[in-house]
């Protein structure tokens, strides 16, 4: 596809802080009535898991299982969760350890764990290839070799992701690098000052039970209600001076465009991969399913703030307020104690980001994201769409031609966004990512290195990670292998496609 052709081709009201909130009615059914949600419900802590050390690797042990959850007072739903009723405890490790996932099926259908963002050999990502059968268990191992970071993990069964994960099944993974001051110079107390915040869009119906949208729609189910670690109307009991939010946008298809209600600035210290150069004053960060940022908040004594989420910029949908735009809605409230502990300044910056590698000298693919296919193919269990070499420079051009909007991930690397249609991208986005947002008539230039681990056996995926797209076929895949290397029966490596 010329330059010419492509370019042809992609043809706030704040409430009262402390007033209840009335759910943005999106992905709902006409006139369904929303219900009113009134914070006070204390904001639950996942659990923190640093696993156990087993002759030098750290072992972790996770039992998706299914239970009931209260989103309602009074009215259990049928959920799923890892280790117990809904999400899962975040487990915690450090750049260089040996870690193993000893993962026992409690279910009664069969589901995968997958590492999202997580550099590791394609066996032990956790695709859709990697399924484990009701009873049965698996032990994936490997080495960590990337930067701190905010991690997940998911469920990744083809044709029932959206099913998995919309009923519970995700948890944070975090990782620390040892040898550097970040634990110094940012808030690092887990659960006090260092919070986990896993936000979610929920469609309950009127018995307070998880329902999917039937109908269906351009992004699949958007909720009418919103959780934050699995809680409706929670509120965040503050102890110090700041306080630093590690957000996941954990929903299916919805789309966060996170700030304060009352536009006070914040600091962006992290996205996806890791810590930006330096910390980024912001007074909104938006985040599409899969994305992550670590926020820095600062509050005085006694004060009360929503964390709410404002109407998401969307791209040039027909109508604006479509598919969950032009609505906003409060997340959590943070309330401050009388006195607050002080909390040490943030750094004027971090680690310096290198440059994008290889931009002129890499492999160059082309993506085209439409309907529900990438470069007009669905996926096919058996059909690797490409072989790379490990550890090779590449640049993937990712065209989204559809009128609404996509976004992207890749297994198995950390990549960095070199521009949107030949601009540069902004400075929230500037980092290392996994996911970013496609959004209409767009294109995203991304360059990265290949894993390193050669397989000519486990593939790596990539995908739409609204999860009604990504069940719905809008995933590839691709071998990291030696030259010459077999690929599974089908496979094939379509030559790379030149940008001039």
């Amino acid at each position: 596809m010329s330059l010419t052709r492509r370019q042809l081709l992609r043809a706030t009201a704040a409430a009262a802080v402390l007033a209840p909130l009335v759910p943005a009615v999106t992905g709902c059914a006409p006139g369904e009535v929303v219900p009113e949600t009134q914070f006070g419900a204390r904001l639950p802590i996942p659990p923190l898991d640093e696993g156990t050390l087993d002759g030098g690797t750290r072992t972790f042990r996770l039992a998706p299982q299914a239970g009931t959850h209260e989103f309602v007072p009074g009215k259990p739903a049928q959920t799923m969760g890892y280790n117990g009723a809904y999400l899962g405890p975040t487990l915690r490790a450090a750049r260089g350890e040996r870690v193993r996932v000893a993962v026992e099926n409690r279910l009664t259908e069969a589901t995968t764990v997958h590492f999202h963002g997580m550099v590791l050999p394609a066996a032990a990502d956790g695709g859709p290839h990697a399924m484990i059968n009701p009873g049965a268990s698996t032990n994936p191992e490997w080495t960590i070799d990337q930067p701190a970071a905010t991690l997940w993990y998911h469920p990744h069964p083809h044709g029932s992701t959206e099913k998995q994960v919309g009923y519970g099944l995700a948890g944070l993974f975090i990782l620390d690098e040892p040898g550097t001051n970040e634990a110094a110079a940012l808030p690092h107390t887990y659960g006090v000052d260092d919070i986990p915040l896993i936000v979610q869009d929920r469609r309950l119906d009127a018995d307070g039970k998880i329902t999917f949208d039937p109908a269906g729609n351009s992004l699949g189910t958007l909720g009418n209600s919103i959780a934050a670690n699995g809680t409706l109307g929670a509120v965040l009991s503050v102890t110090t001076q700041r306080v630093r939010l590690r957000i996941l946008n954990a929903s299916n298809g919805r789309w966060f465009k996170f700030g304060l209600a009352d536009h006070r600035p914040f600091h962006m210290v992290a996205s996806d991969g890791g810590l930006l150069a330096a910390p980024l004053e912001l007074t909104s960060v938006q985040l599409s399913p899969a994305e992550r940022a670590e926020i820095v908040v600062e509050l005085k004594p006694g004060e009360s703030v929503m964390l709410r989420s404002f109407a998401p910029d969307l791209g040039r949908v027909n109508p604006p307020d479509a598919f969950g735009g032009g609505k906003e809605f409060d997340v959590v409230r943070l309330d401050a104690a009388a006195s607050l502990a002080p909390s040490a300044a943030l750094p004027a910056a971090f680690a310096a980001l290198p440059a994008p590698e290889g931009t002129t000298t890499a492999v160059s693919r082309s993506f085209t994201f439409n309907g529900r296919s990438i470069n007009n193919k669905t996926m096919d269990m058996n059909r690797i769409d490409f072989t790379a070499a490990p550890g090779e420079a590449e640049v993937w051009f990712v065209d989204n031609v559809s009128a609404y909007q996509h976004n992207v991930h890749v297994h198995g690397v950390q990549f960095r966004l070199v521009d949107i249609d030949g601009k540069q991208p902004p400075p929230e986005r500037a980092g290392w990512k996994d996911t970013i947002p496609l959004l209409p008539r767009e294109q995203n230039r991304i360059a990265f290195r290949m894993p390193k681990y050669a397989d000519s056996e486990h593939p790596y995926m990539y995908h739409c990670h609204l999860l009604t797209h990504e069940d719905e076929g809008m995933m590839g895949q691709f071998l990291v292998a030696e030259a010459g290397a077999a690929g599974p029966a089908g496979s094939g490596t379509p030559s790379p496609h030149q940008h001039g």
